[in-house]
């Protein structure tokens, strides 16, 4: 038999075919390898789920911002306002400037990259919602329940009427949309930030209530996710709506970032107070009061009494108020009873619980941790009865640690 002999040509284009047979199954590997992970599984590798949700004027400036951080297991959250104006050296922009112009100028990979310095958490999920759609939403949804202290009856600058009635109430799109324009003439930007981080708080609890409406058919499913713009597909975007609509919407805790406003090129920007660290230790306090202990310390948060026990004004206040911050229900702050002063900074456990009580001495460095004899609540006076955790600052506390 004539033995068929492979010509050098043919020899070479066979090696190059295998070549290129071995570079198609190396692109194939690598393509399913590194492709996005499905939903369940990001949330399995993190545990807690971090979303960004911006709501824009539909010509891309920011009008809110909140991070939701949720824990699916015990389905408790917090929301964290971004305010726009909160300033920094943004390299993306090589300039000074307040945040929203990131989003404005580079977009949302970019805006949630600073968001994430900003913190200093991984974000792995985003949510954009124009405004338009946002009212469309709020009507969806049955309407948005907001609290105004009192009605409002005031013209913008422009002319545009904004009526708004007092008290609580649930306001439609078109209402949602007056709420989220209208500013007081004695309106600072605190003011208006809170009113923001109210909508979004009504918002999470308006999907919470109206779950069984939102989820009642996939087509109906489908008409809400339509209205976000996300980092998922389309189906992982369903599922992403499912869970949150599980957050338990009267336990929210409500976070913002404090500072000092200063006027820089004719705008007033808000520069985080610490150079950031507040938020940042606010943030991560509350990430562990949600993980923490299994589902015990998520179970409930926790309530604080403060007292001052140096000769320094305004000290427990300000304590209280980053504690506020931090997922706390600070019950009261004051000085101490007969102004007695304290060297050492000590926190009085009321409830017997030495691993809470740990977290709640880790936010400012407090080791210092007395476990009161447990008494019933019939033994305690009502404000004791109250109190989970007294915090009793002294002279080697620095006004944010203890030294």
């Amino acid at each position: 038999m004539k033995k068929f002999h492979f010509r050098d040509e043919q020899k070479g284009l066979l090696f190059l075919l295998l070549i290129v047979l071995i570079i198609v199954v190396l692109v194939v590997i690598l393509r399913q390898y590194l492709a996005p992970k499905g939903l369940s599984e990001r949330i399995e590798a993190d545990q807690v789920m971090r979303t960004v949700f911006v709501v824009d004027d539909d010509e891309g400036n920011v009008i809110f911002t909140n991070l939701l951080i949720y824990y699916p297991v015990s389905c408790r959250g917090a929301v964290v306002s971004i305010p726009g104006n909160t300033g920094a050296i943004y390299e993306v922009l090589g300039r000074v400037d307040g945040i929203s112009s990131v989003y404005k100028e580079k977009g949302i990979d970019a805006y949630v990259s600073e968001i994430e310095k900003l913190l200093d958490v991984q974000i792995p999920f985003y949510a954009v919602c124009h405004k338009s759609d946002f009212e469309k939403m709020a009507d969806m949804l049955g309407g948005l329940r907001l609290f105004l202290p009192i009605p409002v009856d005031e013209t913008s600058e422009t002319g545009e009427r904004w009526l708004l009635p007092g008290g609580s109430v649930v306001l439609d799109g078109d209402k949602v949309s007056v709420y989220l324009d209208y500013r007081l003439e004695e309106d600072e930007n605190s003011d208006v930030n809170d009113r923001l981080l109210n909508v979004a708080v009504a918002f999470f609890t308006a999907l919470h209530e109206k779950k069984g409406l939102v989820f009642s058919s996939q087509e109906n499913s489908k008409r809400y996710a339509s209205l976000l713009q996300m980092n998922l597909s389309e189906e992982d975007k369903l599922d992403f709506l499912d869970l949150i609509s599980s957050v338990d919407s009267d336990s929210l805790v409500k976070q913002t970032i404090t500072g000092n406003e200063r006027n820089v090129d004719g705008r007033l920007l808000l520069f985080p107070e610490r150079n950031g660290d507040e938020i940042k230790n606010s943030v991560k306090q509350s990430t562990v009061m949600l993980l923490s202990t299994g589902a015990s310390a998520a179970s409930r948060f926790y309530v604080l009494e403060i007292l001052n026990g140096t000769e320094r004004n305004g000290l427990a206040k300000k304590t209280a108020e980053r504690y506020k911050n931090a997922s706390y229900d600070v019950h009261g702050y004051a000085n101490t009873p007969d102004n007695k002063l304290y060297e050492k900074t000590t926190i009085i456990d009321h409830i017997g619980d030495p691993d809470v009580a740990k977290i709640v001495g880790d936010y400012i460095k407090c080791s210092n941790i007395v476990e009161e004899e447990i008494v019933t609540d019939e033994d305690r006076s009502e404000s004791e009865a109250n109190v989970d955790f007294t915090i009793i600052l002294g002279d080697d506390f620095d006004g944010r640690f203890v030294r």
